[in-house]
């Protein structure tokens, strides 16, 4: 059976744990209102396959890369984005290895999988309603081709909890041998902005110039050894991964730090937006059907989605996120097009603009608060979540996991929200200290 996977962990102890964590948390995506897999999408494949359909657009077929180019192009995902995993972590196993690594590119709501010699290319979109949804096209060339959404298989590991319990998406550090294969006793690890840049990326190549700081990409480990016998001196700072693998069938030749940073915050970011709106959708069909005013709605819901909400604003705001050492430089040209695609206030500021010294972001606030994904949130939800983070923002002295927020910060994400986000106009006061609604 074919899977769509973003990132899969295949040994045979990881998938008996991943298969108990879906049966703890499956209820919310199998049952009203979500009803996942009877569900209609409607997200950004959904709308290219209409278009396709209706013959507004046309994919062309590339002899060497099948639908890679021109999906790239419909769903406006640059090719800079590419991250290269080599170990053996999805189904396609005997198509992926050091010498021919899996090929990932990323837009703000989709995520694309493509691996050589492969009848078909693995699609993720990022649902509103659903969160993500898994697509397969095939590379055989058709007038008309067609994205077939897969289900069941694929939640065997993307709806555990190293996605927060729902449809969603994971980036894995393994240690894996020199074929590629992960080495499961050398123990595993989901990574994201909070992880400490030391434990990331084994199983990827990693582009790019990082200083001192270490990382597990660009190198194996040998099946005797332990996880503190791994070097990571070998895979630290390269910019050139022509003498590891051919690169020529890629598209790129970089698998880019920045673009690995990015990927893995975004991920987070995405899950957790899911979990709210899955909580979100619960409580309001509850209200709905409420048989009187004022009834009690079910306390133990409201409970999760306001845990929800804060976990949302946390990851928006980057709390506890892993402090830099050194400063960050890619290979790709991806910061360039990344920063070029954001919405800017009168004076030119944006929130996708990158520092990369100490931080990921300069304004520590996700541009995904812009997403197709966010401003589907029940708006309920989006009252909670714009109500806490005023609340953080306009704080005299934000202490605990908002300490890393100067009064700069607070100030110019003000700012910048207020200016490129309109719907905030509505939600916070005009003036700091005051509540919303006040």
């Amino acid at each position: 059976m074919r899977r769509v996977t973003l990132y899969s962990f295949t040994t045979i102890g990881a998938m008996l744990s991943l298969a108990a964590s879906v049966a703890v948390g499956q209820r919310l995506h199998t049952e009203s209102p979500i009803h996942y897999e009877e569900a209609t999408p409607d997200n950004c494949i959904t709308r290219l396959q209409a278009k396709i359909d209706s013959g507004k657009t046309s994919l062309k077929h590339d002899d060497k890369l099948g639908y890679l180019p021109a999906v790239l192009d419909a769903l406006d995902v640059p090719a800079s984005s590419q991250a290269l995993v080599f170990s053996k972590t999805s189904l396609q196993i005997t198509k992926i290895s050091p010498r021919r690594p899996r090929a990932i590119y990323f837009g703000d709501d989709v995520y694309i999988g493509w691996v050589q010699k492969s009848d078909f290319m693995e699609i993720s979109a990022v649902d509103p309603k659903l969160g993500a949804v898994f697509y397969r096209l095939d590379h055989t060339e058709s007038e008309k081709p067609r994205f077939f959404r897969e289900i069941g298989s694929c939640l065997a590991c993307h709806a555990t909890s190293h996605t927060e319990y729902v449809p969603g998406h994971v980036v894995f550090s393994v240690f894996s041998d020199s074929m590629g294969s992960p080495i499961a006793k050398a123990g595993f690890s989901s990574t994201d902005h909070v992880s400490p840049f030391r434990t990331r990326w084994g199983g990827w190549y990693v582009t790019g110039k990082h200083g001192q700081q270490r990382h597990r990409g660009n190198n194996t480990l040998r099946y005797f050894e332990r996880a503190e016998q791994f070097d990571a001196e070998r895979g630290a700072n390269q910019t050139d991964l022509s003498d590891l693998f051919n690169v020529t069938p890629y598209l790129s030749k970089h698998s880019d730090v920045v673009a690995l940073m990015v990927m893995e915050h975004q991920a987070m970011v995405h899950n957790r937006i899911t979990v709210a709106s899955y909580l979100g959708q619960v409580l309001e069909e509850k209200k709905t059907q409420s048989a009187a005013p004022g009834e009690s709605i079910d306390r133990r819901t409201e409970h999760r989605l306001e845990r929800a909400v804060e976990q949302l604003v946390d990851s928006l705001l980057l709390a506890r996120e892993a402090e830099l050492t050194a400063p960050i430089t890619g290979t790709s040209g991806f910061a360039k097009e990344f920063v070029a695609r954001g919405r800017v206030d009168a004076i030119g500021r944006t929130l996708r603009r990158l520092d990369l010294k100490e931080r990921l972001f300069h304004y520590p606030c996700s541009y995904l608060i812009y997403s197709e994904a966010f401003d589907g949130l029940p708006k309920l939800v989006r009252k909670m979540v714009y109500g806490r983070l005023w609340r953080v923002l306009s704080a005299d002295e934000p202490s605990g996991r908002f300490r890393h927020l100067t009064s700069e910060n607070q100030r110019s994400i003000i700012e910048i929200l207020r200016a490129t986000k309109t719907e905030l106009a509505e939600e916070w006061p005009s003036e700091k200290g005051k509540a919303p609604g006040e």
